[in-house]
């Protein structure tokens, strides 16, 4: 059996967990081989390097925009990428080793950083490719490092390991990311060594332009397709459950244990990825189905998604949302009865590379629900100008999620449980699959809401 798995960046950041729970785990020496792991950067690096993907705090990428010290910065962070080598050393990380490698891939991109500069400092370029181009570079660094320290331990513990570099920093080949992939595994053995891919991949469609901050969810997916692997498996620090556990406790909290791609495309809607919505794609078209595992329970066989998992019982599996949300609301008397009112509405949306999370509508009014971090002043300015009353309000959004929740009194009892501890309800959504009822509620009453829905539906159901 072949499986591809990723390692996100909070359990990279603890390998020699990793080294037990995963790759070592119960497992013969024969039995090391037929998997393939795609490594996230060590934890904060890529905040580092690019911004910070919660708060927005810019990193290395924003000084090179603002024509700052950007070299500066990058030795600094050298010294922060060394430091985290020296947590390795008692498993075996070969320092010197180690250090010759990133500090030389550093160099390198400091020296493609600064050639960039010069070029975007003529004037003749489009200055929104060189950017672009920055980003991927920088990207590319956190995953190669924590990749060839992986495989750097492996070989010291005996085993043969094979560092998959799909960051392309030594080619100049003009390759699409599905050729790069290609071409790396075309003659790797898989049944004789351990593949250590980089979660980035360099291609002529740009993986940061396409997927950003998804990138190496997407290279995951694509190797998984790639190689035809009888299962795609990602490795993060928590499990997938039923509620956020720092939110209703770890004994209100439990594994899904099976929900289908749908259900994840809803998560994923709504920023509670268990896999980037565009990673998915791929391996539910392939058939291929994904297992979420808690690294740190290896024991536990997880959340397993696949395309047509129904649960046997009509319940709700999953609550889940976001308060960093707002709703906007567009209201005119004469919009009944016009014939495509909205679509203005969305060329609008569009304009601005919005994607509504939710969408209700009356005789005379349409309310959406968009990331708050997509709101603009520009936006909000396009359609106080167009139309006749816009509302804007800050809010959370709380869903109910199952693959079989078609049943007479959820809506009641969800709306029951809200009521129960006076949660307003400002606007609801659920469409005829009735795979996911949206609740829009004040933002203060997030948590609550959270709570209530989660021991309504889930626990007491």
């Amino acid at each position: 059996m072949l499986t591809v798995e990723k390692i996100g960046g909070t359990s990279m950041s603890k390998f020699g967990e990793v080294l037990d729970n995963i790759i070592l785990w119960k497992r013969k020496a024969e039995d090391y081989y037929n998997r393939i792991y795609v490594v996230s950067a060590y934890n904060n690096v890529t905040n580092w390097l690019l911004e910070h993907k919660k708060t927005g705090e810019p990193g290395i990428y924003m000084k090179f925009v603002n024509n700052e010290d950007f070299t500066g910065a990058m030795d600094a962070l050298l010294g922060k990428l060394l430091d985290i080598n020296k947590r390795f050393e008692e498993i075996g990380l070969d320092q010197v080793v180690a250090a010759e490698f990133i500090t030389n891939r550093i160099n390198q991109s400091k020296n493609f950083l600064n050639n960039l500069a010069a070029v975007l400092g003529s004037g003749y370029v489009n200055r929104q490719n060189i950017l672009l181009a920055a980003r991927e570079i920088l990207a590319s660094i956190g995953e190669a490092h924590s990749a060839f320290n992986s495989v750097n331990i492996l070989q010291n513990y005996g085993i043969n390991a094979t560092f998959v570099d799909l960051c392309g920093f030594d080619d100049a080949e003009y390759l699409t990311i599905n050729e790069r992939i290609h071409r790396a595994f075309k003659n790797v053995d898989w049944t004789r060594t351990i593949p250590v891919a980089t979660g980035y991949t360099k291609g002529t469609e740009g993986i940061m332009r396409e997927f950003d901050r998804g990138y190496s969810e997407v290279t995951f997916s694509k190797i998984a397709v790639e190689v035809k692997a009888d299962e795609a498996i990602i490795h993060k620090e928590f499990h997938l459950s039923t509620a956020d556990p720092n939110i209703v406790g770890i004994d209100k909290s439990r594994p899904v244990g099976f929900t289908n791609y749908n259900v994840a495309d809803q998560l994923a809607d709504i920023g509670m990825e268990a896999i980037h919505p565009k990673a998915s794609k791929p391996l539910e078209v392939a058939g291929i189905d994904i297992r979420i595992k808690n690294t740190f329970e290896p024991d536990h066989p997880g959340t397993v998604i696949t395309r047509n998992y129904r649960g046997k019982e009509s319940k709700v599996e999953i609550i889940s949302g976001t308060d960093k949300v707002i709703a906007i609301e567009i209201h005119d008397p004469f919009m009944v009865g016009q014939v495509g009112y909205d679509l203005e509405f969305m060329k609008i949306y569009h304009k601005y590379n919005i994607s509504y999370i939710l969408k209700a509508t009356n005789a005379n009014s349409i309310t959406t629900v968009i990331w708050e971090s997509d709101r603009t002043d520009q936006l909000i300015q396009e359609l106080n100008e167009k139309y006749n009353e816009v509302t804007e309000k800050q809010v959370a959004l709380v869903s109910a999620l199952g693959t079989n929740m078609a049943q007479p009194g959820t809506m009641a009892k969800a709306t029951h449980a809200l009521a129960g501890k006076n949660i307003n309800i400002e606007s609801i959504s659920q469409s005829l699959k009735q795979v996911n009822i949206q609740f829009v509620i004040p933002r203060k009453d997030f948590k609550e809401a959270v709570i209530a829905l989660n021991e309504a539906l889930c626990f007491s159901a």
